[in-house]
């Protein structure tokens, strides 16, 4: 079971200052965790890799790669990762690292370790939960961390998941037709998991009166929003079902229960209860 932590605001201006205060932090960066140093390389027998992740987002894509040993900077109860502020406690994570694991609407990723002097290789994720981007970038992290067979692992539970899930929902289509939908630019793999049919996306801004007229026109049943984005009621008076999507798991890193979970509001949605 991956080990999470979860920190407390500081401001990001202050990350200079911060790694002042913490001369030994550097020296913790420096040790050598290559394979021609004292450490094993990660992945090695008996070397598990170190990975500190932004979000539990990347902390679950890390998970299914094989990662055990997780920390997690920003608290799930941060919507917007991009707001949090990192504290000393992080740098010092980070400094202990051998993956650093962000995404690219994080900016302070980069900040964050050379604050803390860290030595540890800075890996941008794509955070895209359609299943078949997904299990190309866990397999990608899996072959940096030296943990293939882990991630092969995790793919085979992602496809059997998603076909069982895909099935249910096609099953609860009211009439048996596919239901027609609009989507935030983040929660397309939502639409694609129910076999639903996707008439035109929005955000991550709020609607416009232009794109509020030409999203209602298209007479969508459902909205699936974004549930760490969302910007209200995005199609007010269209009749439409709006349906919140979460793109992040729980502390417990398990990125498979993000897409049982959606399936859940999905059926209930589709007036099919909980799948």
């Amino acid at each position: 079971m991956a080990r999470t932590r979860v920190r407390i605001t500081v401001r990001i201006t202050s990350l200079v200052a911060l790694s002042a205060s913490l001369p030994l932090l550097a020296g913790c960066g420096g040790e050598d965790t290559s394979a021609s140093g004292d450490a094993p390389a990660p992945g090695s027998a008996g070397r598990k890799p170190v990975v500190v992740v932004t979000t539990t987002w990347e902390g679950a894509f890390a998970e299914a790669a094989g990662a055990e040993d997780i920390t997690v900077i920003v608290p799930r109860s941060v919507h917007h990762a991009p707001d949090y502020d990192p504290k000393p406690s992080d740098l010092a994570a980070v400094a202990k690292a051998d993956f650093v694991l962000y995404a690219p609407f994080e900016p302070y990723a980069a900040k964050i370790k050379e604050a803390a002097g860290s030595r540890a290789k800075l890996v941008e994720v794509n955070l895209d939960n359609d299943p078949a981007k997904a299990g190309a970038e866990v397999a990608r992290l899996g072959a940096l961390f030296g943990t293939k067979e882990a991630a092969a692992r995790w793919k085979t539970r992602l496809d059997g998941e998603v076909a069982r899930l895909n099935g249910e929902l096609r099953a609860a289509w009211p009439g048996g037709r596919s239901p027609v939908v609009v989507t935030q630019v983040f929660t397309g793999w939502a639409a694609g998991l129910a076999g639903a049919t996707s008439v035109g996306t929005y955000g991550p801004e709020p609607v416009t009166p232009a794109q509020l007229a030409s999203l209602s026109a298209k007479k969508p049943t459902l909205v699936l929003d974004n549930a760490h984005m969302s910007t209200g009621t995005v199609l007010p008076d269209s009749g439409a079902r709006q349906v919140e999507i979460a793109n992040y798991p729980g502390e417990d890193l398990d990125l498979l229960t993000v897409y049982r979970d959606a399936a859940t509001e999905l059926k209930k949605a589709m007036g099919g209860g909980t799948a």
